[in-house]
């Protein structure tokens, strides 16, 4: 018997669960009337027999993980309507999301219609960029299917399309009614997206938790084999990190959700430089984790030592700890686009850094001189030894 777990988001009258389970599709149906009943706004929903749902998936998954999730509802006498887009953040657009706005007007979708994500983050995004804006506001259940979705986007309320401009311009808050992570989703993910989805799970023991980042350390092997008992745990533990600091500061008002950007400010810098797609977004966090750990350490914050324990853990997850081979950034460039990160203020560079593992800050007023020589010379060798500046 497989232990599931449950992940409590305390919001109030958002307030919601995660359910973490293996191999209990079948179950999903029953677990969302769970959901609808312990909701004041949706108890009525399943005893008034309206049950109603509109799933948003993508190519690569609607034959894969959505039958699953269709045949569940069916078993519970639910209707239901399937539309699938096309994969990638192309997806993301005004013009996909009308298209789906269209199609719920011609069901004549309701505030009981229940729109429920199965994919990845860009579908998680859709989906509940959808929920949020038709007739202000439907019921919205996520199902992510990669490691990535399952510790990060799918738990926060973060949803949002693309403007031609920028990634994410264009979005609200808007918490689900509910998030089902199965962990027989990650069996067929292929290897680079799961391993890409594990610095996400390290950022977090970085940041938040020395204890987690051990358990991390002493289960290696579970993690590379996808154990579902270790990932479960893992999961689940991630879930329950974000979910504390969302709680805290939900909006983004009081720059507490920031921490949450270990290693991104360098990591979009990379991500845009190589081009989008060279560097998977897990690969260059990384990337920019090991930048910034060796950052604070030039600032005296943490020692080497804790510098090393996040490289070796990166490492043996299968991770990249420095730029691929052949890629040649230009410092200035790096610089650049780094003041373009949504943490800058007045064009000024701020890096949330390790103090030590388990706890990070936010800093600002950091030489950018400073910041130039660190990028420099890891651009150069991945060896501390030769690490001088």
């Amino acid at each position: 018997m497989t232990e599931n777990l449950d992940v409590n988001v305390a919001l109030g009258p958002r307030s919601y669960h995660i359910s973490v389970v293996s191999n209990q599709f079948d179950q999903f149906a029953e677990t969302l009337e769970n959901w609808l009943n312990r909701n004041p706004a949706f108890r009525n929903t399943v005893s008034e027999g309206n049950k109603s749902a509109f799933i948003i998936t993508d190519q690569n998954l609607a034959e894969l993980h959505t039958p699953k999730i269709e045949t569940s509802l069916e078993s519970r006498g639910w209707k239901w309507e399937t539309v699938v887009i096309e994969p990638g953040e192309k997806s993301k657009s005004l013009s996909v999301i009308s298209s789906m706005y269209d199609r719920l007007v011609e069901l004549k979708a309701d505030r009981q219609t229940i729109v429920i994500a199965v994919g990845g983050g860009v579908i998680g995004d859709a989906a509940g960029f959808v929920a949020a804006t038709y007739v202000r506001g439907l019921p919205f259940v996520q199902v992510p299917t990669s490691l990535l979705a399952h510790v990060d986007s799918s738990v926060g309320g973060k949803v949002g399309v693309n403007h031609p401009q920028a990634k994410n311009l264009i979005g609200a808050f808007y918490q689900p009614l509910g998030v089902f992570i199965d962990t027989s989703t990650l069996e067929t993910l292929p290897k680079r997206d799961y391993c890409s989805g594990l610095a996400e799970v390290v950022k977090y023991g970085a940041i938040l938790d020395v204890k987690f980042f051990q358990y991390l350390e002493q289960n290696i092997e579970g993690l590379n084999q996808r154990s579902d008992d270790v990932l479960r745990a893992v999961i689940a533990r991630c879930c329950e990190l974000k979910a504390e600091v969302v709680e805290q500061d939900e909006h983004e008002r009081t720059g507490l959700r920031a921490i949450l950007n270990y290693g991104h400010t360098f990591a979009h810098a990379f991500e845009a430089l190589c081009g989008y797609g060279e560097l998977m977004h897990g690969e260059a966090v990384s990337i920019g984790m090991v930048y910034a750990s060796y950052l604070a350490e030039e600032l005296n914050l943490i020692s080497h030592k804790e510098t090393e324990r996040q490289i070796h853990l990166l490492q043996a997850l299968g991770l990249p700890v420095s730029l691929p081979e052949g890629i040649q950034l230009n410092t200035e460039d790096i610089m650049d686009r780094m003041k373009l990160d949504k943490k800058t203020v007045g064009g000024q560079l701020r890096f949330v850094l390790p103090t030590c593992l388990g706890r990070v800050e936010v800093f600002k007023e950091i030489p950018e001189a400073l910041v130039r020589e660190v990028i420099e010379q890891l651009n150069q060798t991945t060896s501390r030894d030769d690490f001088q500046i």
